[in-house]
Parts: structure tokens; C-alpha cells; sequence
């Protein structure tokens, strides 16, 4: 949410992101109803590529199972190394609030990405014990640090108006269409609730994951996107001096609210220091996640030597090349920051867009079989008399995002500002094709 704050601002302005928020809320809990209603048929590691494989038109199942097992890995690869990117970021951004003169070097938050990535290695392969209870803290912190947050925020900021927060629109990305520039100002809170289908990939590790996987999807849309929704609000009331949060040195606004609220430097580092401890908190989760889908796909042979990355090690009981795998991708990924943070972007805006289609194939095949009366063989939790409503809901707001997710938030667009996305994505397409044919 922090990270697209200030895009959201300046595209739509304060209306766009409450009312993003509510759509992606209510869209993306469309989409974790009818992954919930898959995974309770087919509780697997592999999840929206099973379910492609096993509700795919024969004529198309082995193409577009590929193809989606590609983008499903892909994606989550990707949402791995943007999360640790955000983490590296929020350090720097608080090394330039204590310390002015710093000037920040790509190659440092390079660095700083290696350093985040080793701890969730180490994490996922010394600690596996504990990672139940570690995830059960994140949640448990993620509750207890909103109200550490809000209530000083509530109580010390100055207050915006409803009319500000509600109905003020901005259109400062150049866009001649304040219709399009408040489509991407909408989609910027929707990173924030990509990943919800993380606990799919950890199926094969949870007793009666075809009832408990779906309760977690849902609980998780409910819990984080009101408190998501919540914080956006109190953000939007306090925030002051926008023209001062746009342009803040340290390159998050929120940064800037919290030093602006609290006059402290080191209330304010405090303050940020939780929502990054919650980042490496979630990065674990996400390395474990991410690993058992790798593992999972090159179980069922869609990696390169997938013989040597699906074997399961003895000694931790867990897929340690998987691990290694995910973590050592992740770290070479990082090296492009070296060259170019706008690179770099271009591969982790990727998140949105492959995920979300990787979350679509699986939903318009289910659609499709509604549609057509075919007999669907159900597990324990179904969506029942709604089931094709919701999907179509779903189909609906993932084509909307996809669309604009991979539009320039400035124009005009230049090699700066210009949003590789699309064709990265494109060539990941071209890859796995050329993957299939051999």
C-alpha cells in the first residue's frame, strides 16, 4: 500500500485510492472465493496449474497448463523480489531520515536485498520448525501494530476533510483522460492484495487443507483488507502537507506523514521500523510459499532439470533446491538494480499482472463449465448458486487490472517512466512457448 501511495496520489488523488481500495477489496475477494472453491477439489502445491490441467478443454489442457504453471512461477518469483526490494527501499529511506547527508547508491539497496533474502534462506531452511508460529506473529503484529500506528497518527496529525478524502481527484501524470488517470490512481492499492493465494502453495503441508485453505483465503481478504482499508483512511485524514509527502526525500510518503505527525525523527523511525520488521516477516512467508510452488512444478516437469529441483531434502525434510532456488533467482534479479532501478521495476510490476491472470486461466475454465452445465465434481466448500456470479465478478476485476496495470503512470512516457511490464511479460510468454516446443 505504502509503495503505491504516491502514484496514487498524483494519478486520481485521495478519492481514487479509498474507492481503489473498496473495488480491490471487494474484487479480489471474488477472486479468493473461486481459488477457495478450486482448492477445496484439488488441494496441491501446484494449484492454479492443477486446476488449469484439470478443467482445461482437452484440446487446449497440456498448452495452457504450461503456459500457466510459466506465469504462476513467474509472478510469485517476482512479488519475492519486489517484496525484498520494498524492504531494502524502507531501510534506505530511514537511513535518509536519520542521516541527511546520505547519498543513496543503487549497489546499497543491492546490497541490502541480499542481505534481506539471506535472512529469509536462513529462516527457511534453519527455522522451518517455527515458521507456523513466526507467520501466527505476523498476524498477530500486523493487528497490534495498526492500532500502535493509527493512534498517534488520530490523535497528533492535522485533519483533512471528508470532502478531501472522499471526492478530491488529481490528475498530476499528464493523462488528458481524468477517467484513465483515476483508473490507475484505483489500481495502485491493488499490490497490496496480490499474494492472498499464498497458503494454496503450503496445501500439502496443512491437515484438511480442502476446508481449512478456503477459510484461510477468505480470512485473509476480510482481516488485512479492512485494516488496509482502515489505514488508507487515517493516512488520507492525516497527511498534511501533500505537495511535502509527494516529494519527501526518503521516497515514501509514509515516511513523511509519520515525521510530520510526530515532529521526531526517531518516534518516526520507530513508527516506520514496525511496517518493515512486518516486511521481513512476510518475506519468509513468501520464500516458503513460493519454493513449494517451484518445487511443485518441477515435480511435475515444467523447469529446466526439474529432476534435481523437485527432490525433497532428507536431512531438513523440506525442498532445500527449491529454496535455493527461489533465493538465489532473487538475488540475481537484484543485480539489475546496479544497472537500472527502472529495469528492475519493469520485472517486479510484473507481480500484478502475472498473478493475476495466473489467478484468471483456472476461473474462466471454471466459468466456461458453469456456463455449459458440465458436472464438476466439488470438494467440502463450494460456492453453490453464486458460484458463476462470483466468477464472473472475478473475470471482470482481473481484466480490468491486468489492462491498466500495464499503463505508464506518467506521461509523457519516457525511458525513465515508461512501464516495461508488458513487454517483459511478453517475452516470458515467447519463452515458455519456445519451453513447450522442445
Amino acid at each position: 500500500m505504502y509503495s503505491g501511495f504516491s502514484p496514487g496520489l498524483r494519478n486520481g488523488g485521495p478519492a481514487a485510492l479509498v474507492w481503489g481500495m473498496v473495488l480491490s477489496m471487494t474484487g479480489t475477494m471474488a477472486l479468493a472465493l473461486s481459488l477457495g472453491e478450486m482448492a477445496s477439489i484439488c488441494p496441491l502445491a501446484g494449484a492454479q496449474y492443477h486446476w488449469t490441467a484439470l478443467l482445461a478443454p482437452p484440446k487446449i489442457r497440456v498448452f495452457t497448463t504450461w503456459m500457466q504453471g510459466w506465469i504462476t512461477v513467474f509472478g510469485w518469483q517476482a512479488a519475492v523480489t519486489s517484496i525484498c526490494f520494498l524492504v531494502a527501499t524502507q531501510i534506505q529511506g530511514l537511513i535518509i531520515l536519520n542521516h541527511p547527508e546520505y547519498n543513496p547508491q543503487r549497489w546499497h539497496g543491492t546490497l541490502l536485498m541480499w542481505a534481506v533474502m539471506l535472512f529469509s534462506f536462513s529462516m527457511n531452511v534453519f527455522a522451518v520448525q517455527i515458521l507456523p508460529l513466526l507467520q501466527l506473529f505476523g498476524g498477530l503484529m500486523h493487528v497490534v501494530i495498526f492500532i500502535v500506528l493509527v493512534v498517534p497518527l488520530v490523535l497528533l496529525s492535522p485533519r483533512s476533510t471528508a470532502r478531501f478524502v472522499f471526492t478530491d481527484l488529481l490528475n498530476q501524470g499528464g493523462w488528458s483522460s481524468d477517467g484513465v488517470s483515476w483508473c490507475l490512481g484505483m489500481l495502485t492499492v491493488t499490490y497490496c492484495f496480490t499474494g492472498f493465494d499464498g497458503a494454496i502453495h503450503m496445501s500439502e503441508e496443512v491437515r484438511n487443507p480442502a476446508r481449512v485453505i478456503p477459510r484461510i483465503l477468505i480470512q485473509t481478504i476480510a482481516i488485512n483488507g479492512t485494516l488496509a482499508f482502515v489505514f488508507t483512511l487515517v493516512l488520507l485524514f492525516c497527511i498534511g502537507d501533500v505537495s511535502n509527502v509527494l516529494h519527501t526525500s526518503t521516497g515514501f510518503p509514509i515516511i513523511a506523514i509519520f515525521h510530520q505527525t510526530t515532529g521526531s525523527v526517531r518516534a518516526t523511525t520507530v513508527m516506520q521500523l514496525t511496517i518493515t520488521i512486518l516486511g521481513f516477516v512476510s518475506n519468509i512467508a513468501v520464500v516458503a510459499s513460493v519454493s513449494r510452488l517451484t518445487w511443485a512444478f518441477a515435480r511435475d516437469g515444467g523447469l529446466p532439470y526439474s529432476k534435481f529441483f523437485a527432490k525433497v531434502d532428507g536431512r531438513y525434510q523440506i525442498p532445500f533446491r527449491a529454496v535455493c532456488l527461489v533465493c538465489f533467482t532473487a538475488i540475481l534479479l537484484s543485480l539489475i538494480n546496479i544497472a537500472s532501478t527502472t529495469a528492475l521495476s519493469a520485472i517486479l510490476a510484473l507481480t500484478t499482472s502475472s498473478l493475476f491472470i495466473s489467478y484468471l486461466i483456472p476461473i474462466f475454465m471454471m466459468t466456461w463449465k458453469r456456463l455449459r452445465k458440465e458436472p464438476i465434481n466439488f470438494g467440502p466448500w463450494t460456492l453453490g448458486r453464486w458460484g458463476l456470479a462470483i466468477n464472473i465478478y472475478a473475470i471482470v476485476f482481473g481484466l480490468f487490472t491486468t489492462t491498466f496495470v500495464l499503463f505508464p503512470t506518467e506521461i509523457p512516457v519516457t525511458a525513465t517512466n515508461m512501464n516495461y511490464s508488458g513487454p517483459v511479460f511478453l517475452g516470458l510468454i515467447l519463452h515458455a512457448g519456445q519451453q513447450d516446443r522442445q
